[in-house]
């Protein structure tokens, strides 16, 4: 039920990953709730790249990371290879459709851009609540791509980013799962479910941050390409307009990013 993964599984890619955990970890790993917790399970762990700043957060903690990709596991275990990461790490390859542990085990639980790729985040859901102590605390960060809005207007960016969502689309994944986050955690059981926008807004009241988020931004959007070439969703001219036109608005005066990612926090 798992979809084919838009980035793809490059050495390029698993780099990615890590830099864009430390890029957006000030929206994501905001006052995190796992002060208490003992046993903590992020379902899509690929790389480790969230986990690393999990368990640097969090020094009681012990994680385990759970994803379908042999190749980003082994990833994973280069990056919390660390004398103080590796011995509080468990780290399994197996389904998210079909956890592999039994009821209880976990008393915490973090996802972070993984729903988007999966077919039914119902399923997934509901099988990280069995998997979970009545209480456990849950955060969940995901997408909402309709809220970009770039001033200067630039439409290259945009009809590139509209290919880029019609294809996860394709591929039975879900780019806007962010608006429904609380209506697929009610579904399958949870409790005390509260959703928060954390909105990025670059301007120029530091051009440096916007420039440096844009460059990220064109990171993201670059490692889609060979997907969106093969598909024929995008052709080279299009990649090239898309990189200039974004490059521009990291550069301003005057430039505008806006974007509203959506964070879900609940308990078992």
């Amino acid at each position: 039920m798992t979809t084919g993964y838009l980035h793809g599984y490059t050495d390029e890619e698993r780099a990615r990953l890590r830099v864009q955990a430390r890029v957006l970890s000030p929206w994501v790993h905001r006052d995190l709730p796992y002060a208490d917790c003992q046993q903590l399970l992020e379902v899509g762990c690929g790389t480790g790249a969230q986990l690393e700043l999990l368990l640097d957060a969090f020094p009681r903690l012990h994680v385990t990371g759970l994803d379908h990709a042999a190749a980003q596991l082994a990833a994973a275990r280069r990056n919390l290879a660390s004398a103080s990461h590796e011995p509080r790490t468990t780290l399994v390859h197996g389904s998210a459709e079909q956890l592999p542990f039994g009821a209880d085990t976990f008393d915490a639980a973090f996802l972070c851009w993984i729903l988007e790729h999966v077919a039914d985040p119902a399923v997934v859901l509901r099988e990280l609540h069995r998997v979970l102590a009545p209480g456990s605390p849950v955060v969940i960060s995901e997408v909402m791509n309709a809220t970009l809005y770039l001033e200067p207007a630039a439409p290259r960016v945009m009809r590139y980013w509209t290919a880029f969502n019609e294809l996860q689309l394709a591929l039975h994944g879900d780019p806007f799962v962010g608006a429904k986050l609380a209506h697929h955690l009610h579904h399958a059981g949870f409790k005390r479910i509260e959703t928060t926008p954390r909105d990025v807004i670059f301007d120029d009241r530091d051009a440096a941050k916007r420039a440096a988020f844009c460059g990220y931004c064109k990171d993201l959007l670059l490692s889609a390409a060979p997907s969106l070439l093969a598909a024929g969703r995008v052709a080279p001219a299009d990649v090239d307009a898309m990189t200039d036109e974004l490059d521009a608005i990291g550069r301003g005066p005057g430039s505008i990013f806006f974007y509203v990612l959506m964070q879900a926090r609940c308990v078992r």
